[in-house]
This record gives C-alpha cells, structure tokens and sequence, in this order.
C-alpha cells in the first residue's frame, strides 16, 4: 500500500488562538520564488495592498492590484506569483467558527462562491476599514490574559460584518427566471456533491437522496450553471484529481482509488478526457512556473492603498512598515 505525504508547509497563516489572524501576504511563505499549489484547511481572504501579480484558486488566474479583494475557501488549490512588488493583507478563520446565525444567508462553508472582486469607491472603503479593524484588534488582544472570551467574541463579530459586506457585493447577480426550487434543489445538490464525489458519480445516487428525478435535478443544473448535473458531478471529480495531483504526493494509483475509480486505466481515461492531460503531464505542469504578469496600467504599478486607510485612523506612516 502506497502511504500518501502531504508537501510540508512552512509559514502560512494560520487562524490564532480565538480562529481568526490577520498578516500581509509578505510576512508567509505563500509566495515563494518557486510557488507551488496548496491547500490551506481554513478561509483565507487576500486584499491586494501593493503591485500587481497573479493568484491562482483552483488553477484558474486572478490578476491581482490595488483593491483586488480574494476569498480562497478552505481546500481549494491555491498559488501566489512573486512579482516584485506584490502585497496584500490576508484574514484568515477557522472553517466552523462562524455560526449559520451570525452570517445568515451566506454560504461560509466551502462550497464553489465568487472568489474575486475588484473594489472601488464605498465597497472598497468598507471593506479597508473593516480588514483595518480587525488587525488592529487581532494584534491587540493576541496576548491578551484576561476577556480572553469577550475578546474573541469581538474578533468573531467583527469578521462576521466583513463577510456580510463581501457577501453583499455579489447580491446583485441576475437569476432571471431561476425558481426557487431549482436554486434549492441545486444548492442541495452542491451540497451532497462536496460529501459524495469519491463515493458516487452516479446523478441518480444524488436525484435519489434528494428525492427528486434525475431530470429535475438536471433542469435545475443547467438553469443555475448551464450545465448538465453529469458534467457538475464530473467537474467536481476532475477538480478534486487536480487538487490532489499538485498539492499531495499520492500516486495516481491511490488518487484513483480515492475517487471511486477500480482500476487505474479508467481513472487515467476519465482524466485525460476531462482536462486534456494524462495525471502524470498535469502533475509535472503544475509545479511549473506561473506566467509572468503584465499589468494593463503600466504607470499604476506599485500604487499602495494610503496607509492611513489601513491603519484604523492612526496617522499615515511616511515610509511602508518593513
């Protein structure tokens, strides 16, 4: 039996003692000279302070400057670029700490959400003065010895209002003539799929837990994704083979195995018929270098937030902190 070992971590940012942390992205490992992808087991926001660059989620490119705002959710494949320049404030939590209640109408967990933003105007200032607050409090009370609850109560309320405010940025999104019963059925459907994809890739498994017919369950995937339920549960599969193969040393064997697939050959036809690349190509490539960035705005390179927008109301420092 082949023993899977997880690449080692080094530096990343890890929620703190009452599950939430804040540092710039400078101060980990997270960009390294040569960035692998990784899965981080917590929610990590990234609000790009500095430069320009490009962050990838789950092997899909964000260009990154200046009020580009990410939300990486925990088990998603990420990798930062190293471009001269590049910073950003990161928050990080813990998975569970977030109550249905205290966040309702949010999808905390690890479901597939929007991921990336480009502030501007008010949204961008709430966002800072939320991010700033909180880091001023993070640090405050990180050693702490007395309120230790009332403390971390605090940081939980205050990282609740920021993704409040995220999530109100994507409330505009055009349904059309989406019921809600598709979006239910749907948003179940995701749900099982998160719990289910190495066990099932059967849509009438899921239509049956559901309880509705495979049809219904298809008319609602292609009214929400315009895709069919077989080609989300596919997806998915394809997705976590992916994460797997650059985030994990386990051998294509056993990666098979753990996706439901009996023989090797037949994981190795899914795969290739689903990315375009043999498990062995696609694991070589991704630890590849990243692209190089080319920014649109030559002359906006290196533009920083002002500091005192990120300093809760203290004066502006003259020089960036080291």
């Amino acid at each position: 039996m082949v023993t899977s070992v997880q690449r080692p971590t080094r530096s990343a940012p890890a929620p703190r003692w009452a599950g939430v942390g804040t540092c710039t992205l400078s101060e980990t490992d997270l960009a390294t000279a040569q960035p692998q992808p990784r899965r981080l087991p917590y929610h990590l926001l990234a609000l790009t302070t500095a430069g320009h660059g490009t962050v990838e989620i789950d092997f899909e490119p964000h260009r990154c400057r200046p009020g580009t705002l990410l939300w990486i959710r925990p088990g998603q494949a990420v990798r930062f670029g190293v471009e001269p320049g590049l910073d950003a404030t990161l928050v990080s939590w813990n998975r569970d700490l977030l109550t249905a209640a205290e966040v309702a109408g949010v999808p905390i967990d690890d479901l597939p959400g929007p991921s990336h933003w480009q502030l501007a105007g008010e949204d961008e200032d709430a966002v800072i003065t939320e991010v700033a607050q909180l880091g001023v409090d993070c640090a405050r009370h990180s050693s702490a010895t007395g309120a230790k609850d009332i403390a971390a109560g605090l940081l939980r309320h205050q990282l609740a209002v920021l993704v409040l405010r995220i999530a109100l940025l994507a409330s505009g999104t055009e349904t059309g003539s989406i019921s809600s019963s598709e979006s239910r059925t749907f948003a179940r459907f995701r749900r099982d799929l998160e719990t289910g994809h190495g066990r099932s890739r059967r849509v009438e498994d899921y239509a049956a837990g559901i309880g509705c017919s495979v049809r219904t369950l298809t008319r609602a995937s292609l009214a929400l994704t315009g895709r069919t339920a077989k080609q989300i549960v596919d997806d998915r599969v394809a997705l976590e083979a992916r994460r797997l193969l650059a985030c994990t040393d386990m051998s294509v064997a056993e990666i098979g195995r753990r996706l439901g697939f009996g023989e090797p050959t037949n994981f190795g036809r899914f795969f290739h018929r689903e990315v375009g690349l043999s498990p062995g190509a696609f694991r070589g490539e991704s630890g590849s270098a990243m692209p190089a960035e080319v920014a649109d705005d030559v002359a906006d390179i290196g533009a920083r937030i002002p500091a005192q927008r990120l300093t809760s109301g203290e004066p502006a420092a003259t020089e960036p902190a080291p």
